[in-house]
């Protein structure tokens, strides 16, 4: 999401890290968005207790909303770039 949002977001033509998340943005938050479901929903399959008890569930479940977030934000932005490149 770190890199898909700045890759959605109007430009404003200044500095290198904005030109790069632009351009690059999408495409990372594109890659990462996938890894993070998969690596989440693997720790959610395979955890043996339930909320709260120190496995890491809760955080399965911020890694698969965040990595859902990181996909959605990467195909607008790529759609954008689409649309005006």
């Amino acid at each position: 999401m770190v890199n898909g949002g700045p890759a959605l977001a109007r430009t404003t033509g200044r500095g290198h890290v904005r030109t790069w998340a632009r351009r690059h943005g999408a495409v990372t938050a594109l890659v990462a968005g996938p890894v993070a479901v998969a690596v989440g929903a693997a720790v959610a399959a395979t955890a043996d207790g339930g909320l709260g008890t120190g496995d890491g569930l809760g955080g399965a479940y911020v890694a698969v909303l965040v990595g859902l977030a990181a996909v959605a934000l990467g195909w607008r932005a790529r759609a954008r770039a689409h649309r005006t490149g």
